[in-house]
């Protein structure tokens, strides 16, 4: 009677955190919803008072124009421009800094040199300073290097600004590599670089996707430094570009929403495809054997 009774009671409480769970899933759900149902409702419908939360009709007036599609209406925005500076920006900012950041964080985890912990804590505090602190100065060097509206700048930047996190995120992923395994690929003739990419590599396999994922999104979705250093379509990317939708005395809603549909589409995907290292990373080394 006492153990099913204990049962029952877990049972009910595994419900509701599981209920709890699902209304907040459900909460953070609704702002993406609205963007994606006002990006396929008509154009009457979006500013309808009372709101009008499911679409009589589904239209998709807002991509056409966005594209330049519709008869007699030019596209008001680059959008292929957007698309293609973001991918690249994302892409190259998230493959050199995944790489530094891995071999940086393999060092600070496995040597031990001069000013060792001070650097380290360096490189923790340059990530600590708010991009609005480096906005400016940002943009008066790179006018000197003449790096303004330039994607490969706008690159660097982004790259400068994950590699602290992925040192020390694969700092962690390595130093719960146990050390032995290291030592015995030295035994067994490996030079440093060896035990790296043949042993301890392929064990931070799962903070390689974390970190991977953490430095993609926040090249992708950064808007702040993106407006600064990018001033014309040839550099900016989709965050800035979304204001290319807002006018003096108005905003269409309808066409922001479908950018930022087409803005999230790219995220997903690769969210979607690398979530299982994800959870392995943010998991890895929760519980010892």
């Amino acid at each position: 009677m006492f153990t099913s009774s204990v049962r029952a009671h877990r049972r009910l409480n595994q419900n509701c955190l599981n209920g709890l769970a699902w209304l907040i899933l459900v909460l953070l759900a609704l702002p993406a919803a609205w963007i994606i149902l006002t990006a396929f409702r008509p154009a009457t419908e979006v500013n309808a008072s009372p709101p009008i939360w499911i679409p009589r009709e589904i239209t998709l007036d807002a991509f056409t124009t966005m594209f330049g599609l519709n008869p007699g209406v030019q596209a008001r925005v680059a959008v292929e421009s957007y698309m293609a500076n973001s991918i690249f920006c994302a892409v190259f900012s998230t493959i050199v800094s995944v790489a530094v950041g891995t071999l940086a964080g393999y060092a600070f985890a496995r040597f031990h040199f001069r000013l060792h912990t001070a650097s380290f804590l360096a490189l923790m505090f340059s990530r600590s300073v708010p991009g609005i602190a480096l906005s400016l100065p940002l943009f008066l060097l790179f006018t000197r290097l003449g790096l303004v509206n330039n994607v490969f700048g706008l690159s660097f930047v982004y790259i400068a600004i994950n590699i602290p996190f992925t040192v020390w995120l694969m700092d962690g992923f390595f130093r719960q590599i146990p050390r032995d395994l290291t030592e015995a690929a030295y035994i067994d003739g490996c030079s440093n670089w060896a035990a790296f990419w043949r042993v301890d590599l392929p064990l931070a396999g799962p903070g390689l996707g974390a970190s991977g994922i953490f430095a993609f999104l926040a090249a992708w979705n950064e808007f702040q430094l993106a407006s600064i250093l990018t001033r014309s379509n040839d550099a900016r990317t989709f965050p800035p570009g979304l204001y290319a939708f807002t006018q003096q005395f108005t905003v269409d809603w309808r066409g922001m929403c479908a950018m930022s549909v087409l803005m999230m589409i790219p995220a997903i995907v690769f969210v979607i495809l690398t979530q299982r290292n994800l959870v392995r990373g943010l998991t890895f080394g929760a519980v010892k054997g």
